[in-house]
This record gives C-alpha cells, structure tokens and sequence, in this order.
C-alpha cells in the first residue's frame, strides 16, 4: 500500500485493478521502439512489458486525509458495471472497498470524493449496486466535479445516436449521485477549502481539473489522467489516444509538469506503475521523474 506525508495530509494508494491494459502504440501515436528504447532500464517490469508490447497501468484512487477530513480522489471503474468497450474492466468485481477498509476507512467515513474528469475508470466506486439500483457508496460524502465535463458528456448520453456517453458511466456513476443532491459542480479555478483547489487542465476532457493539495507549505497535485504514464515525463509531448483536444492535453501536461518542477510538489497520478508518484525535475528544456 502505497502512502505519503504532505506537510500535515496522509495520502494513501487505494487500488483496484493493476495490470496490462493498452498496446504501447495504440495508446501512444508518437510511441517509436527506438526512442524508448533508453528507458528499458526503469519500464520493465513495473511499467512496461516488451515482449508483448503492452503498457502497466494501475487503476486506483487517492486516499486523502487532513484533520477530521477523508477525501477520495478518483473512483475506478467500480463492480458489476457493464463496461462492453473496455472487456477488461466489463463486470468487475474487487476487493476495492475491503482495501479501503484495510487503510482505516469505512464509506460512510468519507467526507468528500474529487472527480478530475468524468471518464468511466475515474468515477466507477461512485455509486454500488444495491437491490438492482446504483446508490452512492460514500452517502455522507459531497461529490465535487466539473461542470463542463458534466454538460459535455450529458449531451453525448442524451444524443440517440452517439448515447450513453463514456460507456454508460453516466447513467449508471455520475446521474445518480446528482439524483441525490450530493454533487457540487465546479467550473474554472476553484478554490475547495483551506487545503485544496482546482485548475482547468483541458484537453483530456473539456473538463478536467488538475488537484493541488497545499498543507503546512509542502504541496501535491492529483493530475488524473493529465499524464497517464512516466514516458510522458520524458516526452510531454505525447498524447494518449483518448485525449479529445490534443494541443490543449499538451499545453495542461507541461503546466502541471512545471508546476511540480517549480514547487518541489510530489506528483499523484492516477495511472502511473509502482511506484505510483514522483517528484519532477527539470532537465534543459524538458523533465525527469524522481522516485523516492
């Protein structure tokens, strides 16, 4: 279980699935074997499997606890979700909610889950199958995300040619906990409390937000899906397949690279193998992780 101390917050690794997903060149338009070639050394076997040419990516949520405070930042894929799109992730059941309890935390415990953006392996523990209707899991929790990636895919899902939208995640993790009055939508910088804010990272999606954690002058930011693996560190400029506006992906991703750089920040992504954060530094004109 991966953990670490930002000046007075905790934050803890809480997964749901970690393993091969996407073929390096599908994912990746720029991905040329040469150029990774260099990088084999620290890729395989957390990040990377060159014999079938496969990329590790874990799928898990950030526990984040300062004072009385537990926030959850990204929800998965979630169980007993159809996810036909993605066979992987269709009808999952894992032990996410036994791995939250193993870091001290019930989902009634939760006072607040974050939402970077709105697609399906980001919001799926939002809600739990419960007598044949999807329910909050975090009932006590106040649900915060963007409103421009709701509006944006509620069109998509209320399209009859192009709906449901993000594999039915809409209906089935993000209507219902808005049925429920527990959602606050967020547009443009926000500040969240005394700890936390958001900036517009798009790109992605129209949406998506960067996370900065500030506490007792050390910082982090939650980056989602921003930056989906480390070869990205090396090489900002390339964008994964699902990134939607593509210059915008890349403009958000030097942003947040430079953000951590300028600051000391540790990195929290949401996708990145073990082991799971960093540090960035700058290198010339470009970057370097730094694992502690």
């Amino acid at each position: 279980m991966t953990t670490a101390t930002v000046g007075a917050a905790k934050i803890t690794r809480i997964e749901e699935t970690y393993d091969f997903f996407f073929e390096a060149k599908k994912f990746f338009a720029d991905w040329r074997d040469e150029i990774v070639a260099e990088h084999m050394g620290w890729m395989v076997p957390d990040h990377f499997n060159p014999a079938t040419g496969y990329l590790k990516l874990s799928i898990h949520s950030w526990l984040l606890e300062i004072g009385a405070k537990k926030i959850l930042i990204d929800t998965c894929v979630g169980n007993h979700k159809s996810r036909r799109h993605r066979p992987f992730w269709d009808n999952l059941n894992t032990p996410y909610l036994e791995r939250l309890a193993a870091a001290g935390v019930k989902p009634e415990d939760i006072d607040m889950v974050m939402c970077t953006h709105l697609h399906v392996d980001h919001v799926g523990w939002n809600t739990r199958l419960d007598n044949g209707r999807w329910v909050p899991t975090f009932p006590n929790a106040r649900y915060v995300w963007s409103k421009t990636d709701f509006d944006h895919f509620s069109a998509i899902d209320r399209d009859p040619k192009t709906g449901p939208a993000i594999g039915g995640a809409m209906r089935d993790s993000v209507f219902p906990i808005v049925e429920a009055g527990l959602c606050q939508m967020v547009d443009g910088t926000e500040r969240i409390d005394e700890h936390l804010s958001l900036t517009p990272a798009p790109g992605h999606s129209p949406g998506h937000v960067l996370i900065n954690l500030a506490s007792q002058g050390r910082q982090a930011f939650f980056s989602g899906d921003i930056i989906h693996h480390v070869i990205q560190v090396y090489h900002p400029a390339w964008n994964s397949f699902a990134c939607v506006d593509q210059d915008a992906a890349r403009k958000s991703r030097r942003m947040t690279l430079e953000k951590c750089a300028g600051s000391g920040a540790l990195l929290m992504p949401q996708h990145f193998g073990a082991p799971h954060l960093c540090h960035i530094d700058a290198k010339g004109d470009g970057f370097t992780p730094r694992f502690a």
